[in-house]
């Protein structure tokens, strides 16, 4: 019998079939906690700091305090991996505001809870990088920034599972959510880049939109690559009028879109620039600098 997989809890490890928090846990009852997912790729966990930081930074900004350092927490990382023999591997790193009462109040939960995942993931197919992917704008708008704003990567993603669910049922790949002023902001789980007359556009945070560390990669690959990279507001217009339009983000890397709202985006097919920025991301997964290698 294959061996199961170890979940890591509060410094534990539990067999994945009894890996389980308290119906008391405020991360279940009211979604208060923040998580990032993290990719390994051939032994090195990609972007590792990156991931920490972030986390870090969603937390102070709930006033989440984390009960270990950033060094403990990407040790405990590493660890976990290990523990499993993983070399490959996604990896859910969850802080929930911990147990505590009935009520809302988070001073009722004396201690946060620490929980590191790694299995694996399949969000978007080779055939879909290959030909790219359809998607539509949804009718649910995200949240504004003086509210749960996306831009603090929280256990809340309501917002995102109501415009998963309309892209399902009207046959789509992927939803694309406008801010509260009709601009693009990001899709579900991916930041959102377009590309016109050989230049580059991409959302602000203004829009809600998360702070992408894959997004970062994109730009920083492009520049290099020597293209503009513009944040600025994206209408619905021009997106369906661009000559390439491509997500980013760690579970699904850098993906074509081939048609937004049955409009065919270029002639259909992954453009130039996106493959370009696919090629380099890849280049970047397999090159252990760009990342903490789980086995000395």
């Amino acid at each position: 019998m294959e061996k199961e997989l170890q979940v890591y809890i509060d410094g534990v490890y539990y067999p994945k079939s009894q890996a389980k928090v308290s119906v008391y846990d405020h991360g279940l009852l009211y979604g208060d906690g923040v998580f990032e997912g993290i990719r390994a790729y051939n032994g090195v966990v990609f972007k590792l700091k990156e991931h920490i930081i972030r986390l870090y930074r969603s937390a102070h900004a709930l006033m989440l305090k984390i009960p270990l350092t950033e060094e403990e927490m990407t040790q405990a990382v590493v660890e976990t991996l290990r523990k499993n023999k993983l070399r490959d591997a996604y990896i859910r790193l969850v802080v929930t505001r911990g147990v505590g009462d009935l009520g809302l109040d988070p001073r009722k939960c004396p201690k946060p809870s620490v929980i590191i995942i790694t299995d694996t993931i399949s969000i978007m197919s080779k055939e879909a990088k290959e030909k790219g992917i359809s998607t539509m704008i949804t009718w649910v708008r995200r949240n504004p920034v003086d509210a749960t704003s996306h831009e603090i990567k929280s256990l809340n993603y309501l917002n995102s599972v109501l415009a998963k669910m309309e892209a399902t049922a009207n046959g789509v790949d992927e939803a694309i959510c406008l801010d509260k002023n009709g601009f693009i902001s990001e899709g579900v789980g991916e930041n959102l880049f377009s590309v016109k007359d050989g230049k580059i556009f991409t959302p602000p945070s203004s829009t809600g939109a998360l702070a992408g560390i894959t997004a970062e990669l994109a730009k920083k690959f492009a520049k290099s690559l020597g293209y503009d990279v513009t944040e600025t507001n994206i209408t619905p217009f021009q997106l369906f009028t661009a000559d390439e339009v491509f997500f980013t983000g760690t579970a699904a890397e850098v993906v074509p879109i081939r048609e937004v709202n049955k409009r065919q985006i270029g002639n259909g097919n992954p453009g130039p620039v996106t493959k370009k920025l696919m090629a380099a991301f890849q280049k970047a997964t397999a090159d252990p600098a760009e990342g903490v290698p789980i086995y000395s």
